[in-house]
């Protein structure tokens, strides 16, 4: 086991709860429906527990976990239409991990899939495959459930996670031929922030530094600041030019990883360096204005 202290992952929209036996995972799924006029509910009250089904009573890697080391995740399956037996709608992902001796949780993932579409019957098994593609929903749910592993695992050792999104970009590669959307670079809504680019961003060296920031930042920075945090948070604004440093580079044209960290990471970095002197908070502020000039009216209470 890599370590007692286990990710806790949440979706604050979620509702639907069930009682945990699985495996390494204990996953709420809910699906929403409200913009589906007379929708069958037997159909997608079956998907729901299949769904459920298929996450929790799987083994997704070799390790042995204990009953409260097992990772909480919450997965919003958002259903805008349905067709016969075919779904098209959007699937939000969010993810937390504790930090060491406090009550708090940190986000590590939180990202909406523009691109969810799939056929499901009622009563028919969910099959998943790691080496051929079986269906696009269980190749989508396996995707994320990779992601999410990954991206615990990282926040816990320096490259911990890399067996995780190998096994997400192997998914990547078979679906491709499957033709459905969100699999193949600039392909689908939002075409530059798609499963292609997650894998593509998280596998590929030149983002390296993200993958270190993120070790840095939540074993080396937030799991210590219970004890020294004036020290630590100097230390975790020096931390912040590794994100710097791969944005300045340009791996490709989207930088999606940068994104996606700053995105989750906005307001907690806002609570965090609040508090610093003023050299700090200028020498953060200046990183953060330039990696994510989307916030920059937020950076700017700062």
């Amino acid at each position: 086991m890599k370590t007692n202290l286990r990710t806790y992952i949440s979706v604050c929209l979620m509702t639907v709860a069930f009682a945990a036996n699985g495996q390494e995972l204990r996953c709420n799924i809910q699906l929403v429906t409200t913009q589906i006029q007379g929708s069958n509910k037997s159909v997608t009250d079956a998907l729901q527990t299949a769904l459920y089904e298929f996450v929790n009573s799987r083994a997704w890697t070799n390790n042995a976990f204990s009953v409260e080391e097992r990772i909480e995740c919450n997965m919003l399956l958002n259903i805008k239409s349905l067709v016969g037996n075919e779904f098209t709608g959007t699937l939000q992902v969010q993810s937390r991990r504790p930090v060491f001796n406090s009550a708090y949780s940190t986000i590590l993932l939180n990202f909406q899939d523009e691109n969810l579409k799939f056929t499901y019957v009622e009563g028919e098994p969910l099959e998943f495959s790691e080496i051929t593609y079986q269906s696009n929903l269980t190749s989508i749910i396996a995707f994320y459930i990779y992601i999410i592993l990954g991206m615990d695992y990282d926040s816990f050792s320096q490259g911990g996670g890399t067996p995780y999104f190998r096994k997400a970009e192997t998914i990547v590669a078979n679906a491709q031929k499957s033709g459905e959307k969100g699999w193949r670079a600039y392909e689908g809504s939002g075409s530059n922030k798609n499963r292609y680019w997650i894998a593509q961003n998280l596998t590929d060296d030149r983002y390296r530094g993200v993958r270190e920031f993120s070790y840095k930042y939540h074993r080396l920075g937030l799991d210590r600041m219970n004890t020294r945090p004036n020290e630590v948070r100097s230390e975790i604004a020096d931390y912040m030019k590794l994100l710097q440093d791969v944005y300045r580079r340009k791996p490709d044209p989207y930088t999606l990883l940068v994104q996606m960290v700053s995105e989750s990471k906005s307001n907690e970095w806002m609570e965090l360096f609040a508090v610093s002197p003023a050299d700090e908070k200028s020498r953060v502020v200046k990183i953060l204005k330039e990696i994510d000039p989307a916030s920059i009216s937020k950076y700017d209470n700062l």
